[in-house]
């Protein structure tokens, strides 16, 4: 199986769901003539033209409406935002119009959307780019929320969303556009909704999403050197959460860690505690334990970073409570 990057990954998908469907379309700021901020669309223009590979001006709100619209009406857009801290400007787009429009018009129209982009911290970017809203999407009705962590994925998942009639928010990281991984020549779909179990284990059930999986295998290697088998699960979707594969591997595991990037108050890792709590209590031999970013904005200083994101040390200590062994 060859190996290519997570972008190389993200501009297949694009372009093989543009080759297979007339009516996908690729529109945001420097996606056409630049080859993409991150270089995720690099040669999309020459092969689709830019009737298909659009170039916007920094004007949020008014392309993520125009993608909106153009979904309503029988096209499906690709709308790429240079980062979901830019979203912002558009979330009444998102929120108000795409995520709606199936309900409030009573299922006469469908808005097959998907809004994608990179999320989270990319280094000293400072507080207003570095944020994590997948918590924010995920708690509105109408959208599905996909947050992939590896190229296999971010490529199986990119087509899927194309292809999905409901709007689809799918966070990439900007850390990860290079990352390399082995993904097959042919075609290949997978299912939004569905977690992954990437390592097998029976001491914790250690569950992370995006590029904080990374976070979680380099915990878990270092785990098995002291004995404590962690089970890894990739959520790869926060909206839906595939549920039942984390209840079952607490079932078995007794102990469960959540690792995520944003802020704590009304996390995705707080849903996750709830539910596991309120399905598998009777299974828990302690309390579900979550590791995520101080409850500050993310500082500029690579020090003050450091100490602000969930890391492989404060993984460890994690577990180590669960499991009631000194850290």
């Amino acid at each position: 199986m060859r190996t290519i990057q997570f972008r190389e990954a993200l501009r297949e998908a694009m372009s093989e769901e543009m080759r297979r469907d007339p009516r996908v379309f690729l529109m945001g700021e420097e996606v056409a003539e630049y080859n993409g901020a991150y270089k995720v669309s690099q040669g999309m223009l020459d092969e689709f033209g830019p009737e298909r590979v659009i170039d916007t001006p920094i004007a949020e709100l008014g392309f993520a409406g125009i993608g909106v619209g153009a979904a309503i009406n029988g096209l499906l857009p690709i709308i790429e935002f240079m980062t979901f801290n830019f979203s912002l400007v558009a979330i009444d787009q998102v929120i108000n119009s795409a995520a709606k429009i199936y309900s409030m018009s009573g299922g006469q129209y469908s808005c097959p959307i998907v809004f994608r982009g990179p999320t989270g911290n990319a280094g000293m970017l400072s507080s207003q780019h570095s944020q994590n809203f997948e918590n924010w999407y995920a708690n509105t009705p109408g959208l599905k929320v996909v947050v992939p962590s590896n190229p296999y994925d971010a490529k199986g998942l990119l087509k899927a969303a194309i292809r999905d009639a409901d709007p689809v928010i799918f966070m990439e990281s900007e850390l990860m556009y290079g990352d390399k991984g082995e993904v097959p020549e042919e075609e290949y779909v997978l299912e939004i909704g569905k977690a992954n179990v990437v390592r097998q284990g029976k001491s914790v059930t250690l569950v992370s999403f995006g590029k904080m999986m990374k976070i979680a295998l380099a915990a878990a290697d270092e785990l098995a050197k002291d004995g404590i088998e962690a089970e890894v699960i990739d959520l790869r979707s926060v909206r839906p959460i595939d549920y039942d594969t984390l209840v079952e591997s607490v079932k078995k595991t007794n102990r469960m860690v959540v690792v995520e990037e944003a802020w704590p108050l009304a996390s995705i890792s707080s849903e996750l505690a709830y539910t596991v709590q309120r399905r598998a209590f009777d299974y828990l031999d302690a309390p579900v334990v979550r590791v995520t970013c101080m409850d500050v904005p993310l500082p500029y200083a690579p020090t003050l970073i450091e100490a602000s994101l969930p890391n492989v040390a404060r993984t460890i200590q994690a577990v180590k409570e669960v499991t009631y062994q000194k850290a």
